[in-house]
């Protein structure tokens, strides 16, 4: 982990408050949406210590979590939120949620507690932001839909179907604004399940407009995401290749020259250790959703 990151309250906090401030050109962020680890409960924890010191409830990354969405809300109030997540990936076409007055909830997961399928995360959708959405995609020539309120979905067509926010977006979303949410309503879009860096580069790119109409976007994955070496967990047990391949990821978002930060970012996926922190891309290319509607900005909470 680099020594520049803000991985203290007093660090990241001076972090958030030093974001440039400008509600009229809201900047996109790639966020880290965590585990359902994050809403269990302590008389469920029992998982080795590295999981739960960085990954559950009490953590310091819950902690950011906690001051991350409210951050968001102060500084930028936005008219809407668009987020994506690692867990909807759909070819062929760009979903959109069109849920109406109540976003559902999509329990994504199998094999936790009880508690964890009675989670409640209450907020709205928007269809005018909705539509918003595909035109802009329709418009960057990336064919896109609506979903309907009743529409079964999955991660392209695998594992748990069924309408709804799925836990990439409740489970953080509920730390960073509360377990009821109506004020700004929350749109979901899917990332390009291609899981191709330069798909999902366009996929933001097309919805860059939205930060000059008052929507935050926000891309949410994980730097590191390898549920089968649980010492990934935690920077002091993780592999050295992971944890090359992490000060690599923050080198590269770091960059300020936008095309050599593409070029560094795009080069990513072929570090020595990217296979041992992604099995699997999926949480990883939400970053290039992020970027691709950032592509001509500075970076505003890097290292």
């Amino acid at each position: 982990m680099s020594s520049d990151l803000p991985l203290t309250p007093a660090a990241w906090k001076d972090r958030l408050a030093a974001l440039p401030g400008d509600p009229g050109h809201i900047p996109a962020f790639f966020f880290g949406h965590g585990s359902p680890l994050l809403a269990l409960s302590h008389n469920h924890l029992s998982l080795p210590r590295q999981v739960v010191e960085h990954a559950g409830p009490e953590s310091l990354f819950a902690a950011f979590l906690r001051d991350f969405g409210p951050a968001l809300l102060a500084k930028y109030k936005p008219k809407g939120i668009l987020v994506l997540s690692a867990h909807w990936e759909t070819e062929g076409a760009q979903l959109v949620t069109d849920y109406g007055d109540e976003n559902p909830l999509l329990m994504d997961y199998h094999g936790f507690p009880p508690e964890l399928y009675e989670l409640e995360f209450v907020s709205r959708g928007d269809a005018t932001l909705s539509r918003r959405a595909v035109d802009l995609f329709h418009k960057a020539g990336i064919r896109a839909r609506l979903t309907g309120p009743d529409e079964a979905r999955g991660r392209d067509g695998r594992g748990f179907e069924g309408p709804g926010l799925d836990h990439g977006v409740f489970v953080p979303f509920r730390l960073m604004f509360g377990q009821e949410f109506r004020d700004v309503p929350i749109v979901q879009a899917s990332i390009d399940g291609s899981l191709s860096p330069e798909a999902n580069w366009a996929c933001g790119k097309a919805l860059t407009e939205l930060r000059d109409e008052g929507i935050l976007i926000l891309s949410g994955g994980l730097t590191v995401h390898n549920l089968r070496d649980r010492k990934n967990f935690a920077p002091q047990t993780a592999d050295p290749l992971v944890r090359e391949f992490n000060e690599a990821v923050s080198s590269a978002i770091s960059v300020s020259d936008p095309i050599a930060r593409k070029t560094a970012l795009f080069a990513l996926t072929q570090h020595n250790g990217f296979r041992l922190a992604h099995p699997r891309e999926e949480h990883f290319v939400p970053i290039y959703v992020a970027a691709g509607a950032g592509e001509q900005d500075a970076v505003a909470f890097g290292k």
